[in-house]
């Protein structure tokens, strides 16, 4: 058979919707084209660039005239990474998006496994699930509906998306620091404890080679941002004392070198959160979210990014189970227990997690809450979720309903059973 050979029902078949399946990789992409009975119209590959996608579309619209189709729905594997910016012209098109879950796919394969595996062949097995999400329950979870987001949601999720790499580019360069600078020179790291104190930095890029920050003078110290009088006290303590390891010979102008980068993350994270604090005023999402006690810019700038649209999510369970904070029964005979699922948005969990210790020292009805699940037997870390969860029920009602948050209050009852150790 011709793979890149449409086959044609009878015009004026019953089902009009195209079913169109795209197995997604980095520089081309396997498409598969069919119908609600079934009947396999097309298949064949698109190359990532500008013509490919083009004549992408022309096929498939050719296909919609062809077929009298009155609706079109696209499913993609791997969308959000490989795919853009197809999925945004998909949806731009009016069409529906749908996007394949990686892992539910494997699971579904491997309970209906295919005699072998191709792009070819992966791309009709999603057609299947188009077939079957109305009557297989794992059918409908493997196919997730994408819904259209606002273009400052978007920008949100980017913005946000690169402060969280550059903080952690951050962390991870302020380790191997602390880590060089125990091996060099362990008397100057005593300083300050942290290597990515802002005056601290300043001071390694004093000069081009660590050896040399013991002839610092006293005035260019008081000079240098960030360095007053008690600071400068203990580096000319330290400049009396200081001794260097053999290492400092070679890791002196690497460290100065990491200073100065870690400077410049330091100088691109301020100025992202300035961008953040303007794109924040655009999005209702995101100011509904700060109303909440916790949600501070970031965490609200990156939960609007992430969330999108709450077209999305039909319930508060779906929500919950998004953003991380709905654990799954994990139980056997007589073992009782709990997982956290993985199918999650991991930064938006993180988000949630981080938001929630702020909104319990914050307010103290989820204070008392929190103790009570502490009380209960539960974890530091499995009582901050709790908390998170019962929020993710606020923030559903919120955002669907257009509201802001509303401070409850705390009755004496629920304020003496949380701190009652029976």
């Amino acid at each position: 058979m011709n793979h890149d050979t449409a086959v044609r029902p009878q015009r004026g078949a019953p089902f009009t919707q195209l079913h169109v399946a795209i197995d997604v990789g980095c520089t081309r992409h396997r498409v598969a084209v069919g119908l609600s009975a079934g009947t396999l119209l097309d298949e064949f590959d698109v190359i990532h660039d500008g013509p490919g996608l083009t004549a992408f579309f022309k096929r498939i619209e050719r296909h919609e005239r062809q077929q009298e189709a009155t609706a079109v729905a696209v499913a993609m594997e791997g969308y959000g990474g490989y795919a853009r910016p197809l999925d945004g012209r998909v949806l731009m098109r009016g069409w529906q998006l749908y996007n394949v879950n990686p892992l539910k796919l494997a699971r579904f394969k491997e309970i209906f496994p295919a005699p072998a595996k191709t792009d070819a062949i992966d791309a009709r097995r999603m057609l299947e699930l188009f077939q079957l999400q109305d009557r297989v329950p794992m059918a409908k979870a493997i196919l997730q509906e994408v819904a259209p987001v606002g273009e400052t949601e978007i920008r949100l999720k980017a913005l946000t998306r690169r402060r969280k790499q550059l903080v952690e580019d951050r962390m991870r360069l302020s380790q191997r620091m602390q880590a060089d600078l125990q091996a060099s020179c362990p008397g100057l790291l005593a300083i300050t404890g942290q290597a990515d104190n802002l005056w601290f930095l300043n001071l390694l890029v004093l000069r081009e080679d660590l050896i040399k920050l013991k002839n610092v003078r006293l005035s260019t110290l008081l000079a240098t941002t960030g360095i007053g009088k008690s600071y400068a006290a203990r580096i000319r303590q330290w400049q009396q004392q200081a001794t260097f390891g053999t290492a400092a010979a070679y890791l002196g102008r690497m460290i100065v070198s990491d200073a100065r980068h870690m400077l410049t993350l330091r100088q691109q994270i301020l100025a992202l959160e300035a961008e953040l604090k303007g794109l924040a005023q655009e999005s209702s999402m995101a100011q509904r979210i700060q109303t909440v006690p916790g949600f501070g810019l970031i965490c609200g700038s990156e939960l609007a990014g992430e969330i999108g649209s709450m077209a999305r999510f039909a319930k508060t369970d779906s929500l919950a189970m998004y953003l991380g904070v709905a654990p799954l029964d994990h139980s056997s005979g007589q073992f009782k227990g709990s997982k956290v699922p993985r199918q999650v948005n991991r930064r938006a969990r993180d988000a949630m997690m981080i938001a929630a210790v702020h909104h319990i020292a914050a307010v103290p009805a989820s204070k008392a809450y929190f103790d009570k699940k502490r009380a209960a037997g539960k974890t530091h870390q499995q009582a901050v979720r709790a908390v998170a969860r019962m929020l993710a029920k606020v923030l559903f009602v919120m955002l669907k309903n257009g509201t802001d948050y509303v401070m409850p209050v705390v009755s004496t009852q629920l304020h003496n059973k949380a701190n009652d150790p029976a």
